[in-house]
């Protein structure tokens, strides 16, 4: 018989210690690179479907046109509207109406770079329900804000 037995080994206590630090980090990184969306989509999206689709190459030189019916329908009626930014381009005339794109595509350059103006390109989300009536409306009125560079947003299809 031995006297001596086997002493069981404690483990040692894990450190939390930096726990509270490690937590703290990965928050305020999370705060720093978190980009908030920077428009709410107040009309119906339903993209129109394609089969061959480009990425564009620098999305900070996109501004986007939605066309659709109005979420809040109750508010704004069932008729396509157009938004910019967070409104709703509601005009009685055609003159007001290329005004208000106007002034929204001279705003968008605006917060451009000098060199990067001519880069600048506008996205038109459409729904794919929308008449082409109020489409080529949108399109005479960014002619007339001499923004060339107009695509139109799709969602890749199956052919």
């Amino acid at each position: 018989m031995s006297k001596f037995g086997k002493k069981e080994k404690e483990q040692p206590a894990i450190s939390t210690a930096s726990l509270p630090d490690i937590v703290f980090m990965l928050l305020f990184f999370f705060m720093v690179t978190t980009v908030m969306r920077e428009t709410d989509v107040l009309v119906e999206q339903s993209l129109p479907q394609a089969t061959q689709l480009t990425k564009l190459e620098d999305a900070s030189l996109v501004s986007y046109i939605y066309v659709g019916k109005p979420k809040d329908f109750r508010k704004y009626g069932k008729q396509p509207l157009v938004q910019v930014n967070d409104v709703f381009v509601i005009a009685t005339t055609k003159k007001q109406f290329q005004r208000t794109i106007v002034k929204f595509v001279e705003q968008e350059r605006s917060k451009l770079k000098e060199y990067q103006r001519n880069k600048m390109t506008v996205s038109l989300k459409v729904d794919r329900k929308a008449k082409m009536g109020i489409i080529s409306d949108v399109k005479l009125s960014l002619r007339e804000a001499d923004a060339r560079k107009v695509n139109y947003a799709a969602s890749m299809g199956v052919e």
